[in-house]
């Protein structure tokens, strides 16, 4: 019988990959994935640092989980527990002082040692068990691995299960930036950057598998600076051009990006290279040179328009997403009309904006001068409502244009299929369901706010899958 496994990802797309990876580690000792905790022989809570108030939220949860634990072993039965991830790997000790029944605590950079940690906690639970069969005091089982391993943890992993026409692909990792309201450094490490040729073969397993578009990831995805075949250093754009002559391979995404890694070989390959999609996520954070200089960031409000500027000069339909901190300290009412005067300059099809909230151990979560949060509310709306705006009219723009939309999602209606455009917008049509997977032509008819209605025009349906490589 197949063990039942829960994964919660909290956070960003590389969590998401990162939840992929642990499922795929853990599939071989019998861990099936399951639908939701209830029933379940294991959850791991895979956990994010940047959103406010994380580590309340993943306490929260475990309160949830012990309830969950302890009606099992009521049943004769167990849950294994484990926390990973960002908050993991800042506050490990502090998650079993505070829920001593959690198994396993591991960080980002160790889940590829999961099944090891599995066991062991395997073993710790049956020693519990005939503890308090016995009267006994259950001895404390909690595993912790924080470690930073010298080895890269991509040397031990089996090669990613993929299902469906789109994939993550993890490239890099860690981040040297040094942000002053960033946990990542601390949490995820120094920049780390893979191998071409061990990219390069994952992504050809990945096509044979059927997929269509891939998405590389990184904290900093375009510092990669991997080793090439010829013994070199590549960069993100030569990465992209040696991608893209994978045949099935039809369209290369990449996220997240930082303004001072944006380099001219990069800005060249969006020329140059059709599959590499027309759609940049580019966080600025502030439009204020103050803030910014506060925030570490390394580049002006103007060095980030005159980035944007050569990349849309080397490819006139592409398109910009971003993120925005509000009410970072200090920040005053010109500094904040400095963000929304980038934001009409640049104009965004899409972003992400938040109200600035301290993180522990950062420097900035000690800067005086904090915004109170009635201003960090006012000026959040104000910055959504022009962002809404942006979006809105780019939406309404695409109407009556023709583009290529991988279908990868059925929809909620019979006869429904959905996709995202090349500029990340949800996109619905009406098509049979063997066009799942399909790249498909469609005229735009209408736009929301948050999506388009396309028609098909043509479809190049999937490919029957090939045998992926061992």
């Amino acid at each position: 019988m197949k063990k039942q496994l829960y994964i919660k990802t909290y956070g960003c797309q590389m969590n998401v990959y990162d939840s992929g990876r642990m499922a795929d580690v853990l599939a071989p000792i019998g861990y099936a994935p399951a639908e939701a905790p209830d029933g379940a022989d294991m959850v791991i809570l895979n956990t994010c640092h940047i959103r406010e108030k994380a580590a309340e939220k993943v306490f929260s949860e475990l309160g949830r989980l012990r309830n969950l634990k302890e009606e099992k072993r009521a049943a004769g039965g167990d849950l294994l527990i484990a926390v990973a991830g960002c908050v993991a790997q800042a506050e490990g000790e502090e998650i079993l002082a505070r829920a001593p029944y959690v198994d396993i605590v591991l960080g980002p950079q160790a889940y590829h040692k999961l099944p090891e940690m599995v066991a062991q906690a395997e073993r710790a639970a049956a020693q519990a068990a005939t503890a308090r069969a016995n009267g006994k005091p259950a001895p404390g089982q909690g595993i912790l691995n924080t470690d930073f391993p010298a080895e890269p943890k991509f040397d031990h992993l089996p090669a990613p299960s993929v299902s469906g026409p789109s994939a993550f692909l993890s490239i890099q990792e860690g981040c040297d930036k040094f942000c002053t309201f960033c946990v990542v450094p601390y949490t995820r490490g120094a920049e780390y950057s893979r191998g071409v040729a061990a990219i390069v073969a994952e992504a050809r397993q990945m096509v044979a598998a059927g997929v269509r578009e891939i998405t590389l990831l990184g904290q900093n995805v375009n510092a990669f600076h991997g080793e090439g075949p010829d013994g070199r250093e590549w960069g993100l754009g030569a990465l992209c051009r040696a991608l893209a002559e994978i045949d099935g391979l039809a369209r290369i995404r990449y996220t997240t990006s930082h303004p001072r890694d944006v380099d001219d070989d990069l800005i060249a390959a969006h020329r140059d290279v059709p599959a590499l999609s027309p759609f940049i996520h580019l966080p600025v954070q502030s439009g204020s040179d103050r803030i910014l200089r506060a925030m570490n960031r390394g580049h002006t409000a103007d060095d980030y328009r005159r980035i944007i500027d050569r990349l849309k000069t080397a490819r006139d339909d592409l398109a910009l997403s971003s993120d925005f901190i509000v009410g970072f300290p200090g920040e005053t009412d010109a500094d904040f009309a400095a963000t929304l005067k980038l934001v009409e300059d640049v104009g965004y099809v899409q972003a992400y904006s938040f109200k600035y909230s301290p993180r522990p151990g950062t420097p900035a979560a000690g800067m005086a001068n904090q915004v109170p949060e009635a201003v960090k509310d006012e000026r959040l709306a104000a910055l959504q409502a022009l962002l809404q705006t942006q979006q809105v009219a780019f939406n309404q723009a695409c109407v009556g244009r023709e583009m290529d939309v991988l279908l990868d999602r059925e929809g909620r209606q019979a006869g429904q299929l959905l996709g995202r455009s090349p500029y990340m917008q949800p996109v619905h049509m009406e098509a049979p369901a063997a066009l799942f997977g399909a790249l498909a032509r469609l005229r735009i008819v209408s736009a929301g706010p948050n999506s388009l209605r396309g028609e098909l025009i043509a479809a190049h349906p999937p490919q029957p899958k090939e045998r992926a490589c061992a």
